[in-house]
């Protein structure tokens, strides 16, 4: 009789093995594993008592502290599915995903539960919203009792993409894919009972790369970090004894430059895995010197976050510096769980040379590949066309193997990580009375690798600054998806009167590659 494949065994096991280790860190407070797996139950109690039935939508729009890392075993352990919610996202955003997944139960914290104000009488379907999750755990009774079987295939958790087409889609999580990637994290990070990690990685994107569950798989310990800080990362890393971190590469970067520029050098192994838009070999020779080992992996939300890997090869540790930063920028090989499901396709699905130059589109399939989108067929039959899942995105096949990811077939501007659609806010530009035409690209940027730049066409006899268009867009957007800068002038287009942006982007990336996701 095989047993069923969740990443809630993981947490039994760890609790039975190590069972007055450190589990989690938050602040001064520290929890054995035992507390650890009790505080999950007394959360679970408590959501349950409060109506939550298997298959009910759980959110979750929490920092990085024990109310986001806690509910990824307390919400499965009921049936229940967790939706973790980009804790960027503006009001009518967030009320989009709610309503979209019709979640029952939002779990908050009173510094985001503001956000939410003006949207509350707009959440037909969520019955109760805890701003208090310590309260939410106190008020738990133990023993649980009665809980339900998990099935392998049964949905886990739905994670929404930062609306790239327009509308967020909603990637669903099985329990089978989430304990194989956790499994597959804990092998290429080097994940034991003696791994310290740091929550610099948003827990709710991606289910924090399924690193909640290999953190605990392994009897580690979790540190939560509510904010990015260089500072307070540094002190981490001492006082905790910080072994293992994630993050886009702005992450790294700014922790490398305060590290430079204050000549701290760590003395003990601390592993880095960096993804989104591919790290500069810039960045990541920076890293190293300051005594940080950087493992560079690339993957979507579909793909349960991280799907290839640049596998380090102890030959090229024979190399100049500065070769092997231009090797480990590259996106690699697929995850050892994921086997050899990676290809680079033309447009008839068939594989390109390996020569490090022919363009064509990364496809994937196996084990940590999303079931679908929530709610949208169309949109799941599209993605995997082919028998294959679909990336968008553009990479060279090298003759060793490797993948490196040259472009997007769709304007994805990536910044610090974040997916911004570049339609979604040039249909804001386009509400401001004064302009006529309007197309937003990818440009660089030293801190958040790029960001969104506006190119604007004003109305005759119309007037704005660059400043009012930027100030126009933040008052009706996250933040982070707002452009950094704004050019006016008339947009260059085809014969059809479509606006080249080709041109646009090109004009902005001279003598750098555009890196993407």
């Amino acid at each position: 009789m095989k047993a069923v494949l969740t990443p809630l065994s993981l947490l039994e096991r760890s609790v039975a093995v190590y069972p007055d280790k450190i589990a989690e860190v938050d602040g001064e407070r520290r929890f054995t594993y035992r507390e650890f797996q009790e505080r999950i139950q007394r959360a679970a109690s408590s959501l349950r008592s409060m109506g939550v039935k298997p298959g009910d939508r759980v959110a979750v729009l929490a920092l990085n502290s024990p109310a986001a890392l806690e509910p990824h075993f307390a919400v499965p352990m009921l049936g229940a599915v967790l939706v973790m919610l980009n804790t960027r996202l503006q009001a009518s955003e967030l009320a989009w995903i709610l309503n979209h997944c019709e979640a029952k139960v939002l779990i908050t914290q009173p510094e985001l539960a503001a956000v939410l104000a003006p949207v509350r009488g707009e959440l037909p379907h969520i019955q109760s919203i805890v701003e208090d999750y310590e309260a939410l755990v106190e008020t738990g009774t133990l023993p649980l009792g009665n809980l339900p079987e998990p099935e392998e295939d049964g949905l886990l958790s739905i994670n929404y993409t930062s609306g790239t087409t327009g509308f967020p889609k909603g990637v669903m999580f099985t329990h089978r894919g989430a304990w194989i990637n956790a499994i597959g994290e804990m092998l290429e990070m080097g994940l034991g009972e003696d791994s310290v990690y740091l929550w610099t990685l948003p827990i709710f994107h991606c289910n924090g790369w399924c690193f909640p569950w290999a953190v605990t798989g392994a009897g580690g310990r979790h540190v939560c970090l509510p904010k990015v800080d260089p500072e307070r990362i540094v002190r981490l890393i001492e006082q905790e004894g910080v072994t293992h971190l994630c993050g886009a590469p702005v992450v790294v970067s700014s922790l490398a430059h305060h590290c430079a520029s204050r000549g701290i050098r760590f003395s003990r192994s601390v592993k880095i895995l960096t993804a989104g838009a591919p790290p500069s070999p810039a960045v990541l020779r920076a890293a190293t010197e300051i005594g940080l080992e950087m493992l560079h992996a690339y993957g979507l939300t579909e793909t349960y976050g991280p799907y290839t890997i640049c596998a380090w090869r102890s030959d090229w540790n024979r190399l100049p510096a500065p070769e092997q930063a231009i090797l480990k920028a590259r996106q690699g090989v697929p995850y050892i769980i994921n086997g050899c499901d990676l290809r680079v396709v033309d447009q008839e699905m068939a594989d390109v040379p390996a020569d490090g130059e022919t363009l064509g589109e990364v496809v994937m399939r196996g084990n940590n590949v999303m079931t679908g989108y929530y709610g949208n067929p169309k949109a799941t039959e599209e993605a995997f066309r082919g028998g294959w899942f679909h990336s968008g995105d553009l990479a060279v096949m090298h003759k060793d193997g490797y993948i490196e990811i040259r472009d997007r077939q769709k304007d994805i501007i990536i910044s610090g990580g974040e997916n911004i659609s570049s339609v979604e806010v040039e249909k804001v530009i386009y509400e401001h009375p004064a302009v006529m035409e309007a197309a937003v690209v990818a440009v660089p940027d030293e801190k958040w690798g790029e960001a969104p730049k506006a190119f604007v066409g004003l109305k005759e006899g119309a007037s704005a600054t660059e400043q009012e268009i930027i100030d126009f867009c933040r008052s009706r957007l996250a933040h982070f998806k707002c452009p950094k800068s704004v050019s006016f002038g008339a947009l260059p287009k085809t014969a059809t009167g479509k606006v080249r942006k080709n041109e646009l982007r090109a004009g902005q990336w001279v003598g750098r590659a555009k890196g993407v996701n």
